[in-house]
């Protein structure tokens, strides 16, 4: 037993016996855990115990064989391809320690895709020269030294070419934007749809402007959409010179606020620039909300400037607002006010027209109204409001239906009212209503039987939505 121990190939011979299932088997047991956590290192192990230890081990027992020098050549075959599998575990390896698991926004993360291959070809080149030096004896020194050469040679004749590419290179590395994002170069103002490692594309609305990396890396440009805060959309508006200031502040205020683009939690700020003219400033979510917000904005101001009698860009006359069209309109709605056609010419000095555009608020609910209307031209949404800030659709509402009717209560509204077209309304101070409802009992009636159904209406929208989420949380 002891002459067959002091052999050299009985120790070698030995381990592979005894070491290669083990190993195997250990293997196994680790590439099992990583699968079932999804890790990307189970490949890496599975590469290892199919290919790399297997031949190793018989590398390892032919290394201790005596051969000819025919047969020493088919030893030195499977040393090159135990040398391929050694670096193809490395560079597998090292991929899923720097890149596969690399966390969001780290710099493993950032580096361009073109930098990590350039890297796994130097690797590859240096290994491959190691291992043909080792097993084949190749001389790899002069390769190198040529290699060197002509890279000087090729990066001095080049480097106007390369240059803005290793700079736009670089910029990727850094990361400034992201695919998504609103950028402002001066020239250029769009948002990014696609990078590479060349140039960025940019859509500015009117088609995709092809920007060189290394145009964007060598000046400056701004990142709109990572502000520190909300986005401000910003633009001038012109009032006459007579608008007292405050009167169109808190109206441009107004109508700013109720925008559904508004940031949660942020409100708009207005101020006189003087000559008449009011900076606004709307905080939204982000720039690809602008275009929208201000097209929102100045259609509902024009119409609430009319109804505030404030003059917008200066217009001093209001064409729709006429005796002849008030008198058209309370036509229309004299059956619900319970008006006779002789009153009409009487009543029409008591009464105003009012202008809403598509999506305004008419009222909206919690709020005591200084006014009734009733509904000459249009349509709107009737809704109720939900305790999560919702609101529950309840119907529509047309010609000669009723806006605001607690002003003569004084209670707060239990409905919002949102125009759903263009909507004309009629609409009498509550001491002119009180007048009528005391003359009319039948208008006094209607006006309470529809406060009651509005009321109802709301509670049982309210009821069946809390029944519905407790039925969802059991």
């Amino acid at each position: 037993m002891s002459d067959i121990a002091s052999q050299s190939w009985f120790w070698p011979a030995l381990i592979v016996v005894v070491g290669l299932p083990i190993v195997l088997l250990v293997l196994t047991e680790v590439n099992a855990a990583l699968t079932r956590r999804g890790h990307p290192a189970a490949k890496v192990v599975r590469l290892v115990r199919n290919y790399l230890v297997p031949v190793g081990a018989l590398l390892l027992l032919l290394s201790q064989v005596t051969l000819s020098e025919e047969d020493f050549t088919w030893t030195r075959v499977v040393a090159t391809i135990f040398g391929f599998l050694v670096i193809l575990v490395l560079l597998n390896g090292l991929n899923v320690v720097l890149f596969s698991t690399a966390e969001r926004g780290s710099w493993r993360e950032r580096l361009p895709s073109i930098f990590v291959d350039i890297l796994r070809l130097l690797l590859i080149i240096v290994c491959l020269a190691i291992l043909f030096a080792w097993v084949w004896g190749a001389d790899v020194g002069g390769l190198f030294t040529a290699l060197g050469v002509s890279s000087i040679v090729i990066g001095l004749a080049l480097q106007n070419a390369i240059g803005p590419v290793v700079s736009g290179l670089f910029l990727l590395f850094e990361q400034p934007f992201r695919l998504g994002d609103w950028l402002d170069t001066g020239s250029v103002r769009g948002r990014v749809i696609e990078v590479n490692w060349r140039a960025v594309h940019i859509d500015t609305g009117n088609g995709i402007q092809i920007v060189p990396n290394g145009s964007l890396a060598g000046a400056s440009f701004t990142n709109l959409s990572r502000a520190p805060g909300p986005y401000s959309v910003s633009t001038t508006l012109t009032f006459a010179t007579d608008d007292a200031p405050q009167d169109v502040i808190a109206l441009v205020r107004g109508v700013a606020g109720a925008l559904p683009m508004v940031a949660p939690g942020e409100k708009p700020s207005a101020y006189p620039v003087g000559g008449g003219k009011y900076l606004v400033n709307i905080p939204v979510s982000g720039p690809a909300k602008e275009e929208q917000t201000i097209a929102l904005f100045l259609t509902w101001l024009w119409y609430a400037a009319r109804r505030r009698e404030l003059h917008l860009d200066g217009d001093l006359t209001d064409d729709y607002n006429t005796p002849e069209r008030l008198l058209e309109c309370l036509r229309v709605v004299a059956p619900s006010l319970h008006l006779s056609l002789d009153e009409l010419e009487t009543f029409a000095p008591s009464a105003r027209l009012e202008r809403y555009g598509i999506g305004e608020v008419i009222q909206r609910s919690g709020m005591i109204p200084d006014t009734t209307g009733v509904i000459a031209f249009g349509t709107a949404h009737l809704s109720a409001p939900t305790e999560d800030g919702g609101e529950i659709p309840l119907g529509a509402l047309g010609v000669n239906d009723f806006v605001g009717l607690t002003a003569l209560t004084h209670e707060k509204l239990y409905t919002t009212i949102v125009a759903a077209t263009d909507v004309t309304l009629v609409t009498v101070s509550v001491p002119v209503l009180e007048d009528l409802v005391h003359k009319r009992p039948a208008l006094a009636r209607e006006i309470g039987q529809t406060i009651d159904n509005r009321r109802t209406m709301a509670q049982e929208a309210g009821a069946d939505v809390s029944e519905t989420r407790g039925l969802a949380g059991r």
